[in-house]
């Protein structure tokens, strides 16, 4: 006997299991039953950025928020000068956007792929009415709205009482521990962004950034070859970078 199994009917069931984990894997969703994630699931939006596309501008109205399937998001600010200043980064598992969906204002920051990524959109009306059904989601809602305040106050205290060096080995320390291979008493790591990208999340320029990774490579804190960054001793750059 031959059964006729229709592709597409196949492909949309796979689709929606990889939404359902996505959202599974979230602090907002994650503690739904199984039917509500699948309803949720339903309801969104698939999106695809490739690196550096904008997902929307300081300032625009808001109408939902994002969970990330797959990749890198930054969220950041410019100066009147243009520079860029990063202000946090969400990887897979995290939703962006959620502040404006409980506060009805614009996007606060603008938010761009750090490469190829995949999204779901959460439309605000139905983020809302989950809130209401099921309080634990406004309870995760504080907590993660508090994890961003304290990024913030962090992100200030780095840039105004730590120098260049400091902050880009702070920066370097946290590639490792999300991207990085044990060796030895360090890691090691491709370097995918540039002197300028990295600028734009230390709060520096890429001149300075530059003569920073010389300065940190001559002292002995790295090895840097080609596009290999080698942290040759982590205990001894968190010490330096006041860890």
């Amino acid at each position: 006997m031959h059964l006729n199994r229709n592709p597409d009917s196949v492909m949309i069931i796979v689709v929606i299991e990889e939404k359902i984990d996505a959202l599974r894997r979230t602090v907002l969703f994650g503690d739904l039953a199984e039917v509500q994630l699948r309803a949720l699931a339903e309801h969104s939006i698939e999106k695809q950025l490739a690196r550096d596309e904008i997902l929307f501008i300081a300032g625009e109205e808001a109408r939902g928020l994002y969970v990330i399937i797959v990749g890198t998001l930054r969220a950041y600010r410019n100066d009147m000068e243009g520079r860029e200043q990063v202000i946090h980064v969400e990887r897979a598992g995290a939703t962006i956007a959620e502040l404006p969906v409980f506060d009805d204002k614009p996007y606060p920051s603008t938010v761009a792929a750090d490469e190829e990524t995949r999204l779901l959109f959460i439309d605000k009306k139905d983020v809302k009415e989950l809130c209401l059904q099921h309080p634990q989601i406004a309870l995760a809602a504080l907590k993660l709205l508090a994890a961003r305040l304290r990024q913030c106050a962090s992100l200030v205290e780095t840039l105004s009482l730590r120098d260049v060096d400091q902050r880009l080995a702070r920066w370097l320390l946290l590639e490792a521990q999300n991207k990085g291979t044990p060796s030895g008493n360090g890691y090691e790591f491709p370097l995918v962004l540039t002197h300028q990208q990295i600028a734009n999340y230390i709060g520096s320029v890429r001149e300075v950034v530059s003569r920073t990774f010389a300065r940190l490579q001559k002292n002995g804190y790295l090895t840097i070859e080609g596009r290999l960054i080698k942290i040759n001793d982590a205990k001894a750059l968190r010490d330096f970078a006041g860890n």
